[in-house]
């Protein structure tokens, strides 16, 4: 029985989404991986927020400016970069230093959320990138999520 009486939608979920998969993360973390758009707030419900926008906005380049960083042009416009690399490489690192600390504290769910200025470009290119550099480790059950990448304003 789940008392639903002061959860919002996102806690019942993320409620769900730990006791479900409870037995199935006995020895693994789940890594919510999230983009977002610093304009529209902090993701409620993360636990380590990182900042992207250390690296040049495709906002500001006419070409890219529609697309989002699920686009081709604008994933290499972001990670061609050696910076964006290095800050992969670290990210990567530190997810799989602290998983086994977590998960020996009982910890199964992470929420990693990379912010830029409005969560359509740099945030959803590395989120990409590192979602998919992630689900290579077998001690990692990831998703990926999207939260701004759809807005135009």
């Amino acid at each position: 029985v789940v008392d639903t009486t002061n959860l919002t939608p996102r806690q019942l979920r993320r409620h769900l989404e730990e006791t479900l998969l409870a037995d199935r993360l006995s020895s693994q973390l789940l890594v919510s991986v999230e983009s977002f758009g610093y304009r529209y707030g902090l993701p409620d419900e993360a636990d380590i927020v990182l900042d992207t926008r250390f690296l040049p906005n495709p906002y500001w380049v006419p070409d890219l400016r529609p697309r989002s960083g699920l686009d081709e042009a604008v994933r290499r416009f972001v990670l061609e970069r050696a910076e964006a690399e290095e800050f992969l490489v670290r990210v990567v690192g530190l997810i799989r230093f602290l998983a086994p600390l977590f998960v020996a504290e009982q910890k199964r769910r992470v929420v990693l959320a990379l912010g830029c200025t409005g969560g359509r470009h740099r945030s959803v290119a590395l989120a990409e990138e590192l979602a998919r550099r992630l689900k290579e480790d077998p001690t990692l059950v990831v998703r990926l999520c999207h939260r701004d990448a759809d807005r135009s304003d």
